[in-house]
């Protein structure tokens, strides 16, 4: 069992938002005694369920429905496949756009480096768009798909 404040720094999460997770009902069988709460590896299980859901951009009120759906048993293992069926579509999407991203930005320190190393831009431009070296052309093509 582990005090809020043990918890807080676990999980490096603020002790308000572990008091308004509870508030909201995403710990049911939390224990308490007298005012002080006492979490088990269940509710730190759920913490680390409640962070994925978060980072994958889904809101407390749809991770409180996933809770509601938990006390439903069997019966709605259907619909929490699907809930996260969809956050993984969505997080493989971001990370696409995200190493689009980055192929940009790895392009631009290359650019930008040449540049400099050169005294202008007109090199680089005569290679553009498909006579870059191997490795950078690779990141352009990638940015600008």
């Amino acid at each position: 069992m582990y005090t809020i404040g043990q918890v807080s720094e676990m999980f490096n999460i603020p002790v308000s938002t572990l008091r308004y997770y509870d508030k909201e009902g995403l710990f049911p069988n939390l224990k308490r005694k007298g005012n002080i709460r006492y979490f088990s590896d269940n509710e730190l299980e759920a913490l680390r369920l409640i962070d994925c859901l978060k980072r994958s951009g889904l809101e407390i009120k749809d991770i409180k429905q996933f809770f509601a759906w938990i006390t439903e048993g069997s019966n709605s293992y259907g619909k929490r496949k699907e809930l996260f069926e969809e956050r993984k579509a969505a997080v493989e999407a971001e990370i696409q756009s995200l190493k689009k991203t980055l192929s940009l930005l790895k392009f631009k320190c290359w650019y930008y480096e040449t540049a400099i190393a050169d005294g202008n831009e007109d090199g680089i431009k005569d290679m553009l768009p498909d006579g870059l070296p191997k490795e950078i052309q690779k990141l352009y093509d990638e940015s600008h798909k």
